[in-house]
C-alpha cells in the first residue's frame, strides 16, 4: 500500500488555508487504505479536542511541544510538515526546527510563503529549514525562483508540485438572474474587499442590477485581535456608497460541496488583495480550475497562472481598473467565454497527492542524505 504518512499542520476544526489544506491532502493520501496520520497544531483560541485521523496535538504555548510532536512523526515512513511562519510556537514560528531535526525519517516542507523581504531571522529560519529538511515543496515557480534569489539554499532540495483543487461538481450550479461576482476566504485586512465594494459601486449602471458575494468568516487571529471590526467596516462602507442592497455577506463556513456549487454559480471571482507577497492562493486556484473567470490584482500567485490569459489582472488598490475589467467579462460575451473554459492545467487532488507520494518513493529509496534524495526527486518535477 505504499509510505506512510505523519503530517504536522493545522488542521480541522481550526479554520485557515494551510488546515483546508492539510485535510484536502491527507485525504486523498489516505485513499485505498494508506496510514495517515495528523499532528494538529493548534492555537490558544482553537477548538482543542482532536478530530478524526489526528494522533497527536501541539497545542500553542507548550515547552518543548515539538519533542512529543516530533515523536509521533517518526512513527511514520515520511512526515509532510506544513511551513507558514505564523503557526508554530517560538519567535517567526521556530520551533519548527528543532523539531525538524529531531526526525528520523525523511521530512517534505511544504512552503506556504516565501517572503520577498524577509527580516533577518526569517531569512535565516527558513535557510536552517530548508537545509534539513528532506526535500522543500513550493506550490509555484515564482516561490522556487524567490528561493533561489533571495536565500541561500540548494536547488536539489525544491520541487514545485501545484496547490490542489477539488473535482468538478456532478451537478450544474443554478444560475442567478443577474450577474453574480464572488470572492470568498477568511476576511480581514489585507483581501482588498473594500475596494471591490468600490467597483461594484462604478458597475451599477449595467443593464441587469448584479449581485455582489462576500462569503467566508472573519479570520480567528483578525477576531482575536480586533473583533469584527473589519466587516463592520465594509457594512459602513457598502451603506455609504449605496451598493447595500447589491451585497450578500454569508460569513458562515461553507463545506467543500457548497463552496464548489458556490463558485460555480458566479460569472466572475473578484481577488482585490492588497499583498504583493502571495505565492500561493487556494481560492485562486480553484476558481481557474473551475473555469470562472477571475479579476485580480498582480499578486504573485496571480501573475504566474493568470498572464497567459486565464484571467484578467489588475493593479492594486484601483477600484476603476477592477471595475472596468468586470465590465469587461459582463459586457464581451467572446472574452467571458475564452476565460470560461475550464483548465486541466490545474490538477485535482489526487494527482497532487500522487506527486507527493512519488516524492515520499523517492526519498525513502534515495541514499539517506537529504541533499541526494531530494536531488533525485526533484527532476521532472521542478
Amino acid at each position: 500500500m505504499g509510505a506512510t504518512f505523519g503530517l504536522l499542520s493545522t488542521y480541522p476544526p481550526t479554520r485557515c488555508g494551510l488546515a483546508t489544506f492539510n485535510a484536502a491532502l491527507a485525504g486523498q493520501l489516505t485513499a485505498g487504505g494508506r496510514s495517515c496520520g495528523i499532528v494538529r497544531v493548534t492555537t490558544v483560541d482553537d477548538d482543542q479536542r482532536p478530530g478524526p485521523g489526528v494522533i497527536h496535538t501541539w497545542p500553542a504555548g507548550s515547552a518543548a511541544g515539538w519533542l512529543g510532536a516530533a515523536k509521533a512523526l517518526n512513527a511514520f515512513d515520511v512526515a509532510i510538515v506544513q511551513h507558514e511562519f505564523g503557526i508554530y510556537p517560538g519567535r517567526d514560528g521556530g520551533d519548527v526546527l528543532p523539531l525538524l531535526r529531531r526526525l528520523s525519517v525523511p521530512s517534505i516542507v511544504v512552503l506556504h510563503t516565501v517572503l520577498s523581504t524577509p527580516t533577518p531571522g526569517q531569512r535565516a529560519l527558513l535557510e536552517a529549514i530548508v537545509a534539513v529538511a528532506g526535500a522543500v515543496v513550493t506550490m509555484t515557480g515564482t516561490a522556487r525562483d524567490r528561493l533561489l534569489r533571495g536565500y541561500d539554499v540548494d536547488p536539489g532540495k525544491l520541487v514545485v508540485i501545484p496547490h490542489g483543487s477539488a473535482e468538478p461538481a456532478a451537478a450544474a450550479a443554478p444560475r442567478r438572474a443577474g450577474p453574480h461576482l464572488l470572492t470568498w476566504g477568511l476576511l480581514g485586512p489585507g483581501k482588498g474587499i473594500e475596494w471591490a465594494l468600490r467597483a461594484v459601486a462604478l458597475l451599477q449602471d449595467l443593464d441587469q442590477p448584479l449581485r455582489f458575494t462576500i462569503a467566508g468568516q472573519t479570520h480567528p487571529k483578525v477576531v482575536a485581535r480586533h473583533g469584527e471590526a473589519y466587516r463592520a467596516g465594509l457594512h459602513r462602507l457598502g451603506a455609504q456608497l449605496g451598493i447595500a442592497h447589491a451585497v450578500d455577506y454569508r460569513p458562515e463556513y461553507h463545506d467543500a460541496d457548497t463552496l464548489n456549487r458556490l463558485i460555480r454559480s458566479a460569472d466572475v471571482v473578484v481577488l482585490p488583495y492588497d499583498s504583493i507577497e502571495q505565492v500561493t492562493s487556494g481560492v485562486l486556484t480553484e476558481a481557474v480550475a473551475a473555469g470562472v473567470p477571475v479579476v485580480a490584482t498582480t499578486f504573485p500567485h496571480a501573475i504566474e497562472l493568470l498572464s497567459d490569459g486565464r484571467g484578467l489582472l489588475v493593479p492594486h488598490r484601483n477600484p476603476a481598473a477592477l471595475a472596468n475589467a468586470i465590465r469587461r467579462i459582463l459586457t464581451e460575451p467572446a472574452l467571458a467565454a475564452r476565460l470560461s473554459r475550464p483548465r486541466t492545467s490545474v490538477p485535482h487532488w489526487p494527482a497532487v497527492a500522487a506527486q507527493y507520494e512519488a516524492l515520499a518513493a523517492d526519498l525513502i529509496a534515495a541514499p539517506a542524505t537529504g541533499l541526494d534524495r531530494a536531488a533525485h526527486a526533484a527532476g521532472p518535477r521542478s
